[in-house]
């Protein structure tokens, strides 16, 4: 029973249909309950950091529920997403209103849509990557599966990874440099394939073009069936997701550099990641915030990944850390120690 404790990460979809449906000052549901009630909740639980037994490993690994929690969360977000939009296009709100259903979409997608990807996307079945490019589609972060996986996990915590934050950049720098570095190295990529392959740019190969295609058919479909209102909200809503995705990848790297032995980076490792403890967070992010881990070993799913001794651990949970990532002088005064406990 207690791994259905997983179904914690549909309350975020719940704040989100209640910030609709009763919208007015309730509008800002979502953003009160991510930024707000879970950081106190975390502030006041403990931090659990049990390591699972070699039974408990292959018990967890052969239930498929772990992986319907997943699946289910595709219908969960496009009906609410659609809800939201349709809401836009029938409605009049108050400008505050508007701000906080905005806002309350793009979490839905940066959690229950952007971060399901990131776990499906690791997997190696056809339809579980399907199932990610379709997540990241109103996310319109198509590319992410193809940078993140051959791109941000080989060159994490050095120079060569946009995703990965030097020490003493600040977060809204770092969205404009990983935001547009990943899509380019996401076309470097791409281009390399491409031509190993002997295909040519125009061609089914060029999985890139397919995904701004599609993803232009989507708003093109947003815009003829609801109107221009919705359009634009859709395309800010999907900013806003991968803003938030971005500022996730801040603080999972941020200042953690690999050090290079001849020439060569040396492997990647669990302290080249920030960790995270706090259980709200584990539960409701699908044990993202177990990141030190899941670099270590990418391919491990994600009710199995662990909290290794050795990580360096973030003092706050993920929402208040990436709350505190917005102000980065106060950012900078509690984590720069941290990193100086760890160079040490």
């Amino acid at each position: 029973m207690k791994d259905l404790k997983y179904l914690m990460a549909y309350t975020v979809p719940l704040s989100v249909f209640l910030s609709i449906y009763l919208n007015g000052i309730f509008s800002f549901t979502s953003l009160l309950y991510v930024f707000i009630f879970i950081p106190i909740i975390e502030t006041f639980s403990p931090v659990k950091q049990d390591p699972y037994t070699e039974n408990e490993i292959h018990n967890r690994l052969k239930n498929k529920l772990f992986d319907w929690l997943l699946y289910l969360n595709v219908p969960i977000v496009f009906i609410l997403l659609f809800y939201g939009l349709h809401a836009f296009s029938v409605n009049q709100f108050h400008v505050y209103e508007y701000v906080g259903l905005i806002f309350s979409l793009g979490i839905l997608l940066a959690t229950n849509a952007i971060n399901v990807a990131h776990e499906l996307g690791h997997r190696k079945s056809s339809y579980e990557r399907f199932l990610s490019q379709f997540l990241l589609l109103p996310c319109l972060y198509m590319h992410f599966t193809l940078e993140h996986n051959r791109g941000h996990h080989k060159n994490v915590a050095t120079p060569e990874d946009p995703a990965t934050a030097r020490e003493g950049q600040t977060l809204y720098h770092f969205w404009i440099t990983s935001v547009y570095g990943q899509y380019l190295n996401a076309w470097r990529l791409q281009l390399k394939e491409l031509e190993r392959k002997g295909r040519s740019f125009f061609s089914f190969n060029n999985s890139l073009l397919f995904f701004a295609f599609i993803q232009l058919m989507y708003l093109t479909v947003v815009y003829l069936t609801l109107g221009f209102f919705p359009f634009v909200c859709a395309l800010i809503v999907g900013v806003i997701s991968f803003l938030f995705l971005e500022t996730i990848n801040y603080i999972e790297h941020y200042g953690l550099v690999r050090k290079k032995i001849n020439g060569k980076y040396e492997k990647v490792q669990n302290i080249h990641s920030w960790n995270s403890d706090h259980v709200m967070g584990r539960i409701v992010l699908y044990e993202l915030t177990r990141h030190s881990d899941h670099h270590y070993k990418a391919a491990k799913k994600y009710q199995v990944l662990e909290s290794l001794k050795s990580s360096p651990r973030l003092p706050y949970g993920y929402p208040a850390s990436m709350l505190l990532a917005l102000f980065p002088p106060l950012w900078f005064r509690i984590i720069h120690p941290k990193l100086s406990e760890k160079a040490t």
